[in-house]
């Protein structure tokens, strides 16, 4: 594992509301802190669904994971905004399949960084690593990452639910070039996204993102599908194409659709 910074305890600040910790209080962990709750509580009265979206968004990595890894023999993926650590992670689904996977983790939260280091290790034949870094700076990710990963070979990229905090969308579209540019032919890009969409129920995330935007960091945004669509530029999607995350290659009884588009493509 990367080391942790000795800038990371001045980045901590458990004053505000953060989205790594209010995420993990939706999906019922307990590496939260008072205000992240009190937020966590009064976006979910605005918005009710929206356990239901964090649920989903962290089913869909798994499907996403097995499928990659079992039919596509995905061994490397890059996983940028993991956030913090729960059951089922990345490297954890990666690895009862192909012990020899090789995982690199990316946040830029100090709190993610100090649990990372201590609950995502790795098989023996495998590797799981964690860079500290920003997803508006893809060049450092990739210079860092490219000592785990090897980029002659496949790598599925991980975004999800990252690209939401990138406010500008020509940025946002930009990183992922920048990312997809580094891999190879053969590699895959994993996304997840809000949106705003009425087809999807998206329209009540646009008052309850406000409320955040308000009141708890990073700000975020939703955008639609046409929009979100644009970030698979060149690549080639995987069925069911960009759905519902809830609904990506999920079992009949699958959940509610909820206001998340996901998709899985694959680099020609």
């Amino acid at each position: 594992m990367s080391d942790t910074p000795t800038s990371g305890s001045s980045r901590l600040n458990t004053g505000v509301a953060h989205n790594a910790r209010v995420w993990n209080y939706w999906i019922g962990g307990k590496d939260n802190y008072e205000v992240d709750q009190q937020v966590g509580e009064h976006v979910a009265t605005m918005f009710p669904i929206i356990r239901d979206i964090a649920r989903a968004d962290r089913e869909f990595l798994g499907r996403a994971v097995t499928h990659l890894a079992t039919d596509h023999g995905v061994r490397q993926f890059l996983d940028i905004g993991t956030g913090l650590p729960t059951v089922d992670n990345t490297h954890e689904i990666a690895q009862r399949i192909a012990p020899d996977a090789r995982i690199v983790y990316v946040d830029n939260d100090p709190i993610v960084l100090a649990h990372a280091r201590t609950l995502l290790t790795s098989t023996h034949e495998g590797v799981t690593d964690y860079i500290d870094a920003d997803v508006h700076d893809p060049a450092a990710i990739l210079e860092r990452a490219g000592g785990t990963l090897d980029f002659t070979r496949p790598v599925a990229v991980m975004m999800l639910g990252i690209l939401n905090f990138v406010l500008d969308y020509d940025k946002a579209r930009d990183i992922v070039r920048q990312v997809l540019a580094a891999v190879p032919s053969g590699s895959y890009l994993v996304l997840t996204h809000p949106t705003f969409d009425d087809e999807l129920g998206g329209a009540g995330q646009i008052p309850a993102m406000e409320f955040w935007n308000e009141n708890a960091t990073p700000p975020i945004t939703a955008r639609s599908g046409t929009d979100i669509a644009a970030f698979f530029e060149g690549l080639d999607f995987l069925d069911p194409g960009l759905v519902s995350c809830s609904q990506w290659r999920a079992d009949a009884n699958s959940p509610v659709v909820v206001p998340q588009f996901g998709a899985v493509a694959v680099k020609p």
